[in-house]
This record gives structure tokens, C-alpha cells and sequence, in this order.
């Protein structure tokens, strides 16, 4: 059974409800626990606010990985607090590089 595409966490943009926000891929890497996980982290201009989402799949499958896009939008509430202020400052100046050089739905 191939785990390729599974969805672990985070995935549905839609789940939640209220107002929306646009928020910007800022990190990406593997799992520490699992080389199976990917980890992408969104988060918003300000560097305020972030999403973390999980994806399983088989790295050395012959298949890609799942498509991580520069940008999407999800309900203002999934999103967490980031507490560091180096991490805010971090993900402030990812999130505007990436705005700066991608459109939303531009696979990265």
C-alpha cells in the first residue's frame, strides 16, 4: 500500500470557518520522528501567525511528493500565534520573499 498522498494533519485549507487569511510557505522540511513526514510551514506576511501542515508520503517511491504551493488561504482561526520573536522575524521576511517572487498557487 503506497502512502504517497496521505493526509496526516492540517491538510483541508477549508476546515474552519469565519474569515479567511492568505499566508505564505516559509519552511519546509522532513520530520525528526519520521523521514516520511513532510512539515510545511504557512504563515502570514506579518510573520505573526503560521500554519503547520503534515504530509505522509514515501520519499524514495517512484512517484513525486505532494505539491506544496508558494501561498494559500485558510480560515483566520486555524492559525497559531508564533511566540519567538526570531521566528517571527524569520517567517515576516520568508513570507514577503515568497510573495515577491511567486504567485499563490505557483508549485515550489
Amino acid at each position: 500500500m503506497s502512502t504517497d498522498d496521505t493526509r496526516v494533519e492540517g491538510d483541508d485549507p477549508t476546515e474552519g470557518e469565519g474569515p479567511t487569511e492568505q499566508v505564505w510557505m516559509v519552511e519546509r522540511t522532513f520530520s525528526a520522528d519520521s523521514p516520511h513526514i513532510l512539515v510545511v510551514i504557512y504563515a502570514t506576511l506579518d510573520g505573526s501567525r503560521y500554519l503547520r501542515k503534515e504530509r505522509a508520503f514515501n520519499r524514495f517511491g517512484a512517484t513525486p511528493g505532494p505539491e506544496v504551493t508558494a501561498a494559500i488561504t485558510v480560515p483566520a482561526d486555524r492559525l497559531e500565534p508564533v511566540d519567538e520573536p526570531g521566528d517571527r522575524d524569520r517567517y515576516a521576511s520568508e513570507a514577503a520573499r515568497m510573495a515577491d517572487r511567486h504567485d499563490p498557487d505557483d508549485a515550489v
